[in-house]
């Protein structure tokens, strides 16, 4: 003990081990506690000779990927290490240093150190077949490659449309920055319709070998109103890596859609993904096929659609369809009315002129009333023959008898 340090100075460094994949934060536990001589807290990587500084506190690099968890804090030195690497593995150690006898830094106190390991994900698989075209019943080799993982250890399965098939043992080779590279070949006996040859990776950085979503269209109940917005929604299940594309399609024509969220992850490492559309059903739309169109690593650009029917589009003339609705009745259908009457259409299928109906829907307003558009004097009977017809009309739609007898004592009031 140099003079004037106190005795009761202690350092706790109280991570034995910590595990962390390559590019994320890495943090360090420090703390101190009691008074000790002036002199930095530092951080060390391995011990002895080879040593290296990873945090100086008189070191004022911006730029360095090393900083305080708790700037200015005389008692906290726990450090973040952000983007870790291969590289970043080691020991490391917290150590107290005091200004000796001779002036220089020389340690007080260390830790006990904190043995850090960093796991490289492979990079996704690259699969290569024969240089050349080969003929059915000749046995070809077939090459899948990856690099840049850590730990050692890997494990390859091989598919042949889909059924699992042997390989020889995988060959790994240490690689720069303490990673590895693997080359795994299988030979496959071709047969006529052979098409498709997959390999898989399982690795300690990987929670599963790269999985296809499951995916569905969901939409609301069909047939829907005319004019109503319709949500499609795309579903996508249980897949690996999270990296997915998601766009829309309207009979073949890209329209925007929404992600209502990144994709989640639900269990086993896989992940989850909703994306919506918003449609207007309008009448040139009955019959449409939106489609979802989802492009993933573990599989070809795949397609998934649903069809939009609209309810009760116009066809001209009549419907069948008679609403209720606040009081009034609405006929869906034009066309029953020429000449001297005029019906109020909803407002999106009014026209400027009197007597011509064109739109869908032909809704009568409270109180419900029919006016002549030609002058009164000399035309009572031909109002009245209109009015017979289009009453007769209502009732062979189910009209109430009160509406009958409604409109022939307007009528009688008219003929007077």
């Amino acid at each position: 003990v140099y003079p004037g340090h106190c005795q009761d100075f202690t350092l706790q460094q109280p991570q034995p081990k910590v595990a962390v994949t390559a590019g994320e934060t890495l943090t360090l536990n420090c703390i101190t506690s009691g008074v000790a001589g002036p002199g930095p807290v530092m951080w060390l990587k391995g011990w002895g000779s080879g040593n290296k500084t990873v945090y100086d506190p008189n070191n004022k690099d911006p730029s360095s990927h090393v900083m305080r968890a708790v700037p200015g804090s005389d008692t906290n030195f726990t450090i973040h290490i952000r983007n870790v690497q291969p590289e970043d593995m080691g020991t490391y150690y917290c150590v107290k240093f005091v200004r000796g006898i001779t002036g220089a830094d020389e340690v007080f106190k260390r830790g006990d150190g904190t043995e850090v390991s960093v796991q490289a994900k492979p990079s996704p698989p690259l699969v290569s077949g024969p240089q050349q075209r080969a003929r059915p019943e000749e046995s070809v080799p077939f090459t899948c490659t990856t690099g840049g993982f850590f730990p050692e250890k890997i494990e390859v399965k091989w598919f042949k449309n889909k059924n699992p098939m042997g390989a020889q043992p995988p060959q790994v080779t240490e690689w720069r920055m303490k990673t590895y590279n693997m080359s795994s070949t299988a030979q496959v006996t071709l047969q006529k319709g052979d098409a498709l040859r997959a390999a898989h990776l399982k690795h300690r950085a990987l929670p599963l070998f790269p999985v296809p979503p499951s995916v569905e269209v969901r939409a609301e109940p069909s047939p829907v109103e005319v004019n109503k917005t319709v949500a499609f929604t795309c579903l996508l299940k249980e897949f690996y890596p999270a990296k997915v594309s998601v766009s829309w399609l309207e009979n073949g024509a890209e329209i925007k859609g929404q992600n209502l969220s990144r994709p989640l992850e639900v269990s086993r490492g896989l992940f989850e993904l909703r994306s919506r559309v918003e449609v207007q059903a309008t009448e040139e739309k009955n019959g449409s096929t939106i489609t979802c169109m989802v492009v993933h690593d573990a599989q070809a650009p795949a397609t998934y659609s649903a069809v939009l029917w609209i309810s009760n589009p116009t066809q001209g003339g009549l419907s069948n369809e008679f609403q209720m609705n606040k009081g009034a009745s609405e006929l869906r259908g034009w066309g029953a009315c020429q000449g001297g009457c005029v019906v109020s259409p909803p407002e999106e299928a009014r026209s400027p002129r009197k007597g011509s109906l064109r739109g869908v829907g032909m809704p009568l307003p409270e109180p419900w009333s029919l006016t002549s558009s030609v002058p009164t004097a000399g035309t009572n009977l031909l109002s009245s023959l209109l009015l017979l017809l289009w009453m007769g009309i209502l009732l062979e739609k189910g009209l109430l008898g009160a509406l009958l007898f409604f409109l022939f004592k307007h009528m009688k009031r008219k003929a007077s």
